[in-house]
């Protein structure tokens, strides 16, 4: 296996080193939160969005169609990986990260003021997908540089609370998006949801652009120009290893996300609850991960990121099936929130520390192309594909449990690849050196 390389800093990277200002990680957290409050925002109005360009005399048909294009914007994520992950790596983070932002407002934008299908006919699905295939490029290229500006900004003893920004950014968009949607379900009738609600979803994260892109552009540099000229002699292949282990871990991680992130979607399609309670459920894994988020990778500085990952994800695998379990047999708000947020916790605890694994295990010089392509990949392959497979699936089985199963496998996969990791934390590989030391 790959032993882990720490690879040289800049003298004056590493002098600049300290608390990271307040208001750099407020850049990245406002940018990161709304690019995944747009994307995600489609999934939690999937059923609406359905109605509106998708008609069909099946609900399910709509439903899958819906997601079907959901699913679209995963598969331009590897190329916005590509694209701008590596430009991370030539021109700078914080281009790469501007670059992003830039393209996610301009596609939800459109995405809002899209016409419907009765309105437009058959324009109107067409400019929906692609609008999505520009929101998955966008958001490919912006986990790496992010995520990467991020760790080389944190002092090395505190990368993985750094780190977390942004799993926590992420679930942050997705309890704001809870919020919104339970807010708007509460105030309009199911026609207003599907005629105009959801699009006031959508623009209420627009107003927040010409902010975010103000914030970005006064962000530092964390990437050199002969950090670049690494890359070109780096020794990728060493790294080939590291990259496939992330690949599985990540991909098991993404399953379980939007496989609980679906449970909006689930309670009101195969459950038949109504969409404010269905919103309480994504509420419920927001808050869950915007809890735990910050405080796994800081546990994960102190106890190192392989413990955390296999101690929880273990604790997780056990979990799944009697969540579900309990959902179905009392299909109440109160089974729906307790065991959603039982489930996403333990998914918080475990996949945190992944990410900051396989940031800290790659060089900067390939680090925001790396991870950029290896995040994609896994979310494009599994992610995009978990809420159609289960909505295929439990029409298929008609068994309701369908979504346990699936998660159950994806975490057994997980699992075996973490099996595998060498630890990368800095505190904890300097506690294992102390303790090999001879008397």
């Amino acid at each position: 296996m790959a032993a882990v390389v720490d690879t040289p800093e800049r003298p004056e990277a590493r002098k600049t080193r300290g608390t990271v200002p307040a208001k750099h990680i407020a850049a990245v957290v406002v940018g990161n939160a709304l690019e995944f409050y747009d994307f995600l925002n489609y999934s939690f109005f999937a059923v609406y969005i359905g109605r509106a360009f998708f008609p069909s005399t099946s609900p399910t048909a709509s439903l899958l169609a819906s997601l079907g294009t959901f699913g679209v914007g995963f598969v331009t994520r590897p190329i916005g990986g590509i694209v701008i992950g590596r430009m991370g790596d030539r021109v700078g983070r914080k281009p790469a990260m501007i670059l992003s932002f830039s393209l996610m407002g301009f596609a939800i934008i459109g995405l809002a003021l899209t016409p419907s299908h009765a309105r437009i006919g058959v324009a109107a699905p067409i400019l929906v997908i692609l609008f999505r295939m520009v929101q998955g490029f966008a958001l490919g290229g912006e986990v790496g540089p992010t995520t990467a500006f991020l760790l080389e900004s944190a002092p090395a003893e505190r990368r993985g609370f750094y780190t977390a920004f942004q799993f926590w950014t992420q679930d942050l968009s997705v309890m704001i998006a809870g919020l919104v949607g339970f807010a708007l379900s509460s105030l309009l009738n199911e026609q207003q949801l599907q005629d105009f609600g959801w699009r006031i979803s959508f623009l209420l994260g627009a107003v927040i652009v010409p902010f975010g892109l103000w914030m970005r552009r006064g962000l530092p540099e964390t990437f050199h120009a002969e950090d670049a000229a690494k890359a070109e002699t780096i020794a990728s292949r060493k790294y080939m290893w590291i990259a496939f282990l992330g690949l599985l871990i990540l991909a098991s991680g993404t399953i379980g996300n939007y496989t609980a992130e679906y449970m909006t979607t689930y309670a009101i399609a195969t459950l038949h609850m109504h969409a404010n309670v269905a919103f309480g459920a994504t509420i419920a894994i927001g808050l869950t991960g915007v809890l735990l988020e910050l405080p796994a990778g800081a546990l994960s500085d102190r106890f190192g990121r392989k413990p955390m990952m296999l101690l929880f994800g273990t604790l997780l695998l056990i979990a799944i099936y009697p969540a579900y379990y309990l959902i179905n047999r009392f299909q109440t708000p109160a089974a729906l929130f307790s065991a959603t947020a039982v489930m996403f916790a333990l998914l918080v605890l475990c996949n945190g520390p992944s990410i900051i694994w396989l940031t800290e295990s790659l060089p900067p010089s390939i680090r925001s192309g790396a991870l950029s392509i290896v995040y994609a990949l896994s979310i494009a392959a599994f992610g995009g594909t978990a809420q159609y497979a289960v909505t295929w699936l439990i029409r298929a089985t008609g068994s309701p449990l369908v979504p346990a199963w699936y998660w159950i496998v994806a975490t057994v996969v997980g699992l075996a690849a973490m099996l595998l990791t060498h630890e990368s934390a800095p505190r904890a590989l300097a506690k294992r050196s102390r303790r090999s030391e001879p008397l």
